[in-house]
């Protein structure tokens, strides 16, 4: 537009800019079509993409609504152009899922695969900084599980679509509290084990006679606290 077109007041410019008021009857035909077609692409791509996606199914997800939103408002693009590309993102979606399914290698590429971020109440330092976690946004994930620390947990693993799943230990051994250090009237709640501490940045668990001045065999950290039962 040019410079001298643009004023305000202009409620039209500002509400339907240069199209006509017919083609608001036609927005919503286009809308109700492709949704409705959107729909259906998305029964037939599977349950897994009403659930948490895996990094090929996130991207067939974005390009959907790049897809979807051309044909919806833009009066030159024809509806039917915009059906013949979600099927090719159907196909293309199936296919690599097909594919995935008959060849491993294809699938870690395509999906990734799941990590063990904890081991016997002890948390795998590598696997973590492997995956860009936190030991916040894991301790996050165990109290949502009734956790109170790590020496509750016999496996905790990071899978592919970024949940995690968490084994229980059936013979709970003391371990690092994973409370907010901050919410002090919880951590003196817990009982603790006299005879242990835990380190506090990996939650290796040493005698408490043996942690004095000395750094965790496991992660090097000097810091030590006491273990909870």
């Amino acid at each position: 537009m040019k410079k001298e077109e643009i004023y305000f007041p202009d409620w039209q410019r500002l509400l339907i800019g240069n199209t006509p008021w017919e083609f608001m009857l036609e927005v919503l035909i286009r809308t109700i079509v492709i949704y409705l077609a959107l729909l259906i692409v998305l029964r037939l791509m599977g349950k897994r993409m009403n659930a948490q996606l895996t990094i090929s199914e996130l991207a067939v997800m974005v390009t959907l609504g790049g897809i979807a939103s051309a044909p919806m408002q833009l009066p030159d693009r024809g509806i039917l152009l915009g059906i013949v590309i979600f099927i090719c993102a159907l196909f293309f979606q199936r296919g690599i899922n097909l594919w995935a399914f008959r060849n491993r290698r294809v699938e870690k590429i395509t999906q990734g695969q799941l990590c063990v971020v904890l081991k016997e109440g002890v948390l795998e330092i590598g696997s973590m900084e492997q995956s860009r976690l936190s030991k916040d946004q894991v301790f996050a994930a165990l109290r949502t599980h009734n956790i109170h620390h790590l020496g509750q947990v016999k496996r905790l693993y990071l899978e592919a679509c970024g949940l995690f799943s968490v084994v229980k230990a059936k013979d709970p051994k003391p371990g690092l509290p994973i409370f907010p250090a901050k919410d002090k009237e919880l951590m003196d709640s817990l009982d603790v084990d006299q005879k242990y501490q835990a380190c506090t940045r990996c939650g290796t668990l040493a005698q408490t006679n043996q942690t004095q001045g000395q750094p965790c065999p496991n992660c090097s950290c000097e810091e030590w606290i006491s273990a909870a039962k």
